[in-house]
């Protein structure tokens, strides 16, 4: 039986072009999720992986759905290995895991794929700095003003308890706990 197996990063991408493919391929049955390939907590790649048995064949749109990592990637094909269950990746056709040199080739370009993700890392990081040394805030919003913060601390510093101030600027009570963890001891 061919099993597909279907993965975007992020909730924001779809899925659409390699359900299209897996279906083309054949795929009976196709897990899919949602969720960043460096992550290890991933339910339906799990899922996918206990219901493969002996004979079948998992097949991937593109190797780095599978994994992002070369040693995830290694120990996920070993257990494919040892399962008796063949792999394809219908947009790397060298992968033939069945033969030493497919097994050669699974292992270098899983290293590509690594340092791929390395690059958009470092890439990103970078993107990041250069607005931050301009002053840029990332995340979300202050839900206080400078102004509302000081307050907040004149209230509290009179005895006033948490939830009682957190209510009177209408905001939860951790952004008040928040606000007093970043206060100087």
């Amino acid at each position: 039986m061919k099993i597909g197996y279907a993965r975007v990063s992020t909730l924001e991408k779809n899925l659409d072009l390699q359900l299209q493919a897996l279906r083309k391929a054949g795929c009976e049955i196709i897990f899919q999720e949602k969720v960043s390939g460096v992550n290890r907590q991933r339910p339906e790649s799990q899922r996918m992986l206990d219901h493969l048995r002996k004979g079948d064949t998992l097949v991937v749109w593109k190797l780095d759905r599978l994994a992002r990592s070369t040693r995830d990637l290694l120990a996920t094909m070993e257990m494919l290995r040892d399962a008796g269950v063949r792999f394809l990746s219908l947009s790397e056709p060298w992968d033939d895991t069945t033969t030493h040199a497919g097994k050669m080739n699974m292992t270098v370009f899983a290293g590509i794929a690594e340092f791929e993700r390395d690059l958009i890392r470092e890439r990103t990081t970078a993107g990041r700095e250069a607005p931050m040394k301009r002053g840029v805030r990332f995340g979300r919003p202050c839900k206080l003003n400078v102004d509302q913060q000081q307050l907040v601390l004149r209230l509290l510093g009179e005895g006033n308890p948490v939830p009682e101030v957190a209510k009177t600027f209408n905001v939860h009570t951790a952004t008040v706990y928040r606000l007093l963890q970043t206060q100087p001891a």
